[in-house]
């Protein structure tokens, strides 16, 4: 070889180096699914990707199909293998098949690349890895729990990030693997919302985590038009359009709700005017009025740290509105508490807790503390309360559920209920269908749902008495005074001893403390609602 063409290859060297898309462009072949093995000629829009992978240590792709960023990925860990040393580059894939079939486009980039510029040489190659003599190694492994936990990476690219099983305890464990200076390539097309891809996307667009967002719907294709577009949705469904295509992720995922019914209560969450109660868990839209009737639906839980949430809702039924809503985990007797403060405070609300295991203690704590106006499943059966508290409040099972949250998604869909909370939009937001059953997805919670669809259940089972029939307040009213049980004198309004405007709100300080069992008004002390 003469001196002039060693020269030259030095400075092609130097470049491709320097530049990874001229490496690409001139030196890099792959794999066509049609024509074969081809140059890799990159388009405008592969280009802008390649330069924030070199400007930005974290990016997160939110992408169309079919826009060749695998193939685009695969060249970029080539490149940085070959010219840089000790590069430890490892890719998680949905699945072992997936994984292989990355480092397949690796060798393809490896093997057409000419001999003298490929300096190091390849020391080990199976079907998910390859190593070089200048100690680069890329590997490919389809997700588990600890994938990756004991590397130290020089760059981490997760494939279909929004559909990797358990990405968010994945991810958990390889951020930190990140920490000596490596840098991340997550793509993805999306999966709906809520998951740990989402969350990252979403945060990383409002500027709330280090990545940084580009987004690639299927127009950023130089050789694709309306045409084309027209003719791929003719072979997708409505949510597979917005999955693949547009990179829609309300569209993509299998809500509940619609994703345009979900987009209209975002349009209606503003903050509360006002926060009380154990951990700051009750929040107050509009204060009670006098001469309204409110209903106060609840859904109790074990009050556990790691456990569900108790959750209850105050609706003004002439408004149909959610006027306050509360959220913490507490124990059942302190939900109790809170719950019939919350019903004091809106002029004796009906309360109506579900009745399950947790919801049965929060019953025996009203009915001890007094609570006059507590909803009946049967009304007429109202003697001897301590034989009847399983007849008191709301029963869910495998029956009532599905008819629950039939009537919500009906009176949801139709706009008929007024909601300001940003907790319950996030929550709509990732309760989904899955195996044929509406449930909160994993690692999300559900509690402000089932409580709301108690709540809209209480006025709403009754073809008579819909948000849509001017009969609905007399009907509310009717059932209010027909639930309303009998106590002894020595027993009405324990809260007599709070001396004050009952329409103005209190905060005190301090525990709750039941002195005996004789419920008169001097010994309640409602001192645990802290602000």
């Amino acid at each position: 070889m003469s001196i002039v063409s060693k020269q030259k290859q030095v400075k092609e060297i130097v470049r491709c180096g320097k530049e990874p898309i001229y490496f690409f462009n001139k030196y890099a072949k792959i794999d066509h699914p049609v024509k074969g093995l081809v140059p890799f000629s990159t388009y405008p829009f592969q280009d802008d990707c390649v330069k924030d992978f070199q400007e930005h240590r974290f990016n997160i792709v939110l992408k169309s199909r079919q826009l060749g960023l695998s193939t685009l990925s695969a060249a970029y860990a080539v490149w940085l293998a070959v010219f840089y040393k000790n590069k430890n580059i490892l890719v998680i894939a949905t699945k072992l098949a997936v994984a292989m079939n990355f480092i397949k486009k690796v060798k393809t980039v490896i093997r057409n690349m000419p001999k003298w510029l490929l300096l190091p040489e390849v020391v080990e190659n199976n079907k998910q890895s390859v190593t070089f003599s200048n100690g680069s190694v890329i590997k490919a492994i389809p997700t588990s729990n600890d994938a990756g936990r004991s590397e130290a990476l020089s760059l981490l690219i997760v494939d279909e990030a929004a559909f990797v099983r358990n990405f968010d305890e994945v991810y958990t464990g390889l951020y930190s693997t990140l920490s000596t200076g490596g840098s991340a390539i997550i793509l993805s097309t999306p999966n709906g919302v809520g998951n740990q891809y989402h969350k990252l996307y979403a945060e990383a667009e409002a500027g709330l985590n280090e990545y940084n967002p580009i987004v690639l719907p299927w127009h950023v294709h130089p050789e694709r038009d309306e045409e084309w577009f027209d003719n791929e949705c003719k072979n997708l469904s409505e949510k597979q359009v917005a999955q693949e295509l547009l990179c829609d992720f309300a569209a993509s995922g299998d809500t509940f709700l619609q994703p345009e019914d979900i987009d209209y209560i975002r349009t209606m969450v503003k903050p509360p005017i006002e926060k009380w109660g154990p951990q700051a868990g009750v929040w107050v839209w509009k204060y009670p009025q006098k001469g309204k009737k409110y209903v106060c639906s609840a859904d109790p839980a074990a009050g556990s740290v790691e456990g569900d949430y108790s959750t209850f809702h105050v609706i003004d039924t002439e408004e149909s509105e959610i006027v306050a809503e509360f959220k913490a985990q507490v124990q059942p007797d302190k939900f109790a508490q809170v719950l019939a403060e919350a019903g004091r405070r809106y002029n004796d609300a009906l309360l109506c807790p579900e009745n399950n295991s947790y919801g049965y203690s929060v019953i025996m704590k009203l009915v001890e503390m007094g609570y006059e106006n507590l909803h009946y499943l049967d009304p007429k059966q109202r003697y001897a309360v301590e034989k009847n508290l399983l007849k008191i409040g709301f029963r869910t099972d495998s029956k009532t559920r599905p008819k629950l949250l039939t009537k919500l998604e009906e009176v949801l869909r139709n706009k008929q209920v007024k909601i300001y909370s940003s907790r319950l939009y996030d929550e709509l937001k990732t309760f989904i269908w899955k195996n044929n059953k509406a449930q909160a997805q994993k690692g999300k919670h559900d509690d402000l749902v089932m409580s709301l669809a108690i709540g809209i259940w209480l006025y709403e089972s009754n073809p008579n008495r819909t948000v849509q029939s001017s009969a609905l307040n007399k009907a509310m009213l009717d059932a209010m005074n027909v639930n309303r049980r009998d106590v002894p004198k020595s027993q009405k309004n324990p809260f007599n001893h709070l001396a004050r405007d009952p329409y103005k709100p209190v905060y005190v300080d301090g525990d709750f403390e039941q002195k005996s069992q004789k419920l008169t008004g001097e010994q309640f002390d409602f001192s645990w609602v802290v602000k």
